[in-house]
């Protein structure tokens, strides 16, 4: 039905329809599957990232190396502090993408959306707007068919791997399909939608991938505090009514090319950025 970002416009605007609406008719006429079987699979997924982005916030979970674990914790008990900076809506979507990633390292059930690394961005953006708009089980629902839409599309004409496309790629993508989804979720249009995915992969477009001793932990669980805050912002530059200057398709393809020509070291393979670091050798040898 649709391989870009102006082919699933078009069929919005043709059919008066949301995003998630023409998501959730592709999903059903490619895996031929009905309506309710498709609802509640995706209710599945919600259920595992509730849970998910929740568990670490009233405990320490540490990770199986030992290396990260117990800052969603610290978050959610500086937030109810009441004495942050940034103020309770802020560190609790910090404090949730932290708890997916710290389920993550544990070797917890995650929702990789698109990927592990970056699974903390989605399922806390999608629970905080739900939080703040006292939205309904099926609006969440709703968006995620919406971040699943332009997952698609990113992984379809560019990539969602941090081995091929850097950090932007993995918590980039994740960060688009959640401004997408949020828009979505308070009532923006489709075109909005899109203006606040080009946001979100703007503003991280470069970002490395150089996790310490090669395990998903750190920066990536700091990536994820920081790329659910970029969705909201994003989403507010779009609901604001500022429109991207170049078009989504076109940003997508630009950060494809970005990732294509960084540096195999700045790819996953810890071999730069701040794994190549003196610090992040030394805990790499004594990891392993």
């Amino acid at each position: 039905m649709f391989n870009k970002g102006n082919e699933l416009i078009k069929l919005c605007n043709e059919k008066n329809k949301k995003i998630s609406e023409i998501v959730i008719e592709k999903e059903m006429s490619e895996n031929n599957i009905s309506y309710e079987e498709l609802m509640n699979n995706m209710k599945e997924v919600l259920d595992t990232m509730i849970n998910s982005s929740n568990t670490a916030l009233n405990k320490e979970v540490i990770s199986v190396s030992r290396l990260s674990g117990g800052d969603a914790k610290k978050v959610e008990d500086y937030k109810n502090s009441g004495n942050t900076i940034c103020g309770d809506l802020i560190n609790s979507a910090m404090a949730k993408a932290l708890s997916t990633s710290e389920i993550n390292a544990s070797m917890g059930r995650i929702v990789a959306a698109p990927t592990a690394g970056a699974s903390g961005i989605l399922p806390s953006a999608i629970i905080t707007v739900s939080e703040k708009y006292n939205l309904s089980e099926e609006d969440m629902i709703c968006g995620l068919f919406t971040a699943g839409g332009v997952g698609e599309i990113i992984a379809k004409n560019a990539t969602i791997s941090g081995a091929e496309g850097g950090c932007q790629a993995e918590c980039g993508a994740a960060a688009s399909m959640a401004a997408a989804a949020i828009v979505e979720m308070i009532g923006g249009s489709p075109e909005t939608s899109l203006h606040a995915a080009s946001f979100a992969l703007l503003n991280i477009m470069g970002l490395v991938c150089d996790p310490i001793a090669g395990f998903v932990e750190f920066p990536c669980a700091l990536r994820n505090a920081s790329g659910v805050i970029n969705a909201l912002v994003s989403a507010d530059l779009a609901m604001a009514g500022i429109k991207s200057m170049v078009p989504f398709d076109e940003v997508v393809e630009a950060m494809y090319k970005v990732g294509k020509s960084m540096p195999e070291s700045l790819k996953e393979t810890a071999l730069g950025g701040v794994a190549a670091t003196p610090t992040g050798e030394e805990i790499k040898r004594k990891i392993l």
